[in-house]
């Protein structure tokens, strides 16, 4: 069956199983995703199915995952691996920008790198230190990574999908607080792919632009608002890098008003190159500048702390309130 009810957890593993058959060059590596299945098993019976050679078990050597996987790229596999948690990914952050992010550019095009490097990332899980940052500006900041972010069951299995088939390295964030949110998903329906954002939410009365696990929270606060006689649009960017500047600045004139909401910190982020871009080619169709709603600009806290540090309808409706509405 094409057509089946799925966590967002199953379906990636679902892409998975599915690109492994598809190419018998693709391989799944990483932590604890042999026999266990992943911390959050969506490797779960890959190694049974396709032997030890193409899903197996690494040492605890981030770097090392990496490393490797820039050689078997080198040599005509499609490897994906698996960052356990986000904040383990950097002891191969300079794996990933000195050779991943540079291998198509140092060779002037002769040598590409199809690999994907999963990081369950965000929090939302009440997860300690390490394991719930929100990493995703290192990686938006490096040029040659492509980075992705899904936010819905049908976006994680076809992007995984497609981030695997890519000819050059992904970044592929998985949000970890949506690994169980539940959807009916269409394996046969291919939707907009890698580099195009998609409007989650009509609405003509501001324009909410999230991504990854902000956009749950994001359709949540639209929902409120519209309870108050407001409608908000909920614009989903789905790829961070490449950004579809198209799409989100036709919904921002359409509007005329925008909040931006993301878990990272606000200094040097997603969000501030988002409101940067679309402050430039928007200028003129804005009512109002360009409000941010993002995690504080802190060490991720514990996880008492935690409902404070991540962006809520309360936070969301606050910004767009303060959008110079000429009612108020």
């Amino acid at each position: 069956m094409t057509h089946q009810k799925l966590t967002m957890a199953q379906a990636l593993n679902q892409a998975l199983r599915d690109a492994m058959k598809a190419d018998d060059t693709v391989l799944m590596f990483g932590e604890d995703v042999g026999a266990l299945g992943g911390v959050f098993r969506i490797t779960d019976g890959l190694t049974a199915e396709f032997g030890e050679d193409r899903c197996f078990d690494t040492p605890l050597a981030e770097a090392g995952i990496v490393g490797m996987a820039v050689g078997l790229a080198m040599n005509g596999m499609r490897p994906v691996v698996e960052m356990q948690f986000d904040a383990f990914g950097y002891p191969a952050f300079e794996q990933v920008v000195s050779h991943v992010a540079k291998m198509r550019n140092r060779t002037r095009g002769k040598v590409t790198l199809p690999m994907v490097i999963r990081m369950p990332y965000a929090g939302g899980i009440g997860g300690v230190e390490h394991h719930c940052d929100s990493s995703e500006s290192y990686y938006a900041h490096t040029p040659g990574l492509t980075v992705v972010a899904p936010a819905t069951v049908s976006d994680a299995y076809t992007l995984l999908r497609k981030a695997i088939e890519f000819p050059d390295p992904v970044i592929f964030m998985e949000p970890k607080k949506l690994y169980w949110a539940k959807e009916e998903v269409d394996l046969t329906v291919e939707e907009p792919g890698i580099g195009k954002a998609v409007i989650r939410r009509e609405g003509g009365d501001a324009t909410l632009i999230a991504y990854g696990p902000s956009v749950p929270i994001a359709l949540e606060a639209a929902e409120a608002a519209a309870a108050e006689g407001r409608q908000l649009q909920v614009v989903d960017l789905r790829s961070i890098v490449p950004f579809d500047d198209e799409t989100v600045c036709a919904a921002v004139r359409s509007t005329g008003r925008a909040v931006v909401v993301a878990e990272a910190s606000g200094f040097a982020s997603v969000s501030s190159e988002i409101v940067a871009r679309v402050t430039e080619r928007c200028f003129h169709s804005l009512a109002a500048p360009i409000r941010r709603v993002t995690g504080f600009d802190i060490p991720y806290p514990p996880p008492k702390l935690e409902r404070h540090q991540l962006p809520g309808v309360d936070r969301i409706l606050d910004a767009v309130d303060s959008l110079q509405w000429e009612d108020s």
